[in-house]
């Protein structure tokens, strides 16, 4: 009999740290808004965006550091909440403190024409709606940390791609740089109406050795100011052009981390990758 009252006591001790438990990871989680819109006056359009709000953020007053999470193609806004899980994965970085808390904002570059620079035709320039418009708003809507140091950029695939350029021709905007998977070409499949100067011009820009090799030493200084992390799959089709952009950094002196790990071009790869690039990013974030 006092066995059975004995288990009867375990039971309910256990129900109780269960529920205590349970609430604690509840008021750990962070708040994904799916689909919030800006109003872009460069590209005459609304466009989207997803961002997810740390824990605390909707009760307190804290400004927080902000990781720009760029998507691949065929994807657009909410391919990182979806099919990245980036509220499970960020709300258990952070809780575990292998990342600092963040805001993380999620672009759309998947409207109209596909990619994240300006058109070679002068058309649909998203490169100047991004900087001049999109980091802004992010900026005055939410309570965000603007200076630099409080600043990165990530993404995947395409979004990879975004990464490193606007890191090379904007670093004075970011602390860190983590592409994964990148795609390091030129995006031309939407630009048929460009003319064959206007599309050779277009790919110049977006060649890495032609980047780094006109950049002036002021330029160069910044893009070595910026912390970077390349990683890719050894599986992944990708997995050259993330090899040559590691030989290039190291030819030109551009310290890096650069991973390749078991993976192909996967989600499976990104999602195991999105702690790391938190907890890399936050290394700028906060004092180390």
């Amino acid at each position: 009999m006092e066995t059975k009252k004995y288990g009867k006591k375990n039971l309910l001790l256990a129900t109780i740290l269960l529920v205590n438990v349970s609430c604690g990871v509840s008021a750990q989680r962070g708040q994904v808004y799916e689909t919030k819109k800006v109003e872009s006056k460069i590209l005459k359009m609304e466009r989207n965006y997803s961002i997810y709000l740390p824990a605390g953020y909707e009760d307190g007053d804290l400004s927080y550091p902000v990781l720009y999470l760029l998507h691949g193609s065929g994807d657009d806004h909410t391919g990182w909440v979806q099919f990245g899980q980036v509220q499970h994965i960020a709300d258990k970085a952070i809780a575990e403190g292998v990342a600092a808390p963040m805001i993380i904002v999620m672009p759309d570059a998947n409207t109209k024409v596909k990619g994240y620079f300006n058109a070679p035709d002068g058309n649909f320039n998203y490169e100047d709606f991004f900087f001049k418009e999109l980091i802004p708003h992010i900026e005055t809507t939410y309570r965000v940390r603007s200076e630099q140091r409080y600043r990165a950029i990530s993404g995947l695939s395409m979004g990879g791609g975004g990464t490193i350029y606007y890191a090379l021709y904007h670093p004075e905007y970011f602390a860190a740089a983590a592409p994964l998977s990148a795609w390091t070409g030129a995006w031309t499949n939407d630009y048929t109406k460009a003319s064959e100067n206007q599309l050779a011009d277009y790919q110049t820009k977006h060649s890495l050795g032609t980047v780094i090799s006109n950049a002036s030493s002021e330029d160069l200084a910044k893009i070595k100011r910026v912390r970077w992390y390349v990683s890719v799959g050894d599986d992944d089709f990708l997995y050259r052009d993330n090899s040559e952009l590691h030989i290039l950094f190291r030819t030109q002196n551009i310290h890096h981390e650069y991973r390749v790990k078991d993976g192909a071009h996967t989600w499976t790869y990104w999602r195991a990758e999105l702690p790391e690039v938190m907890a890399f990013v936050s290394k700028s974030f906060t004092q180390f």
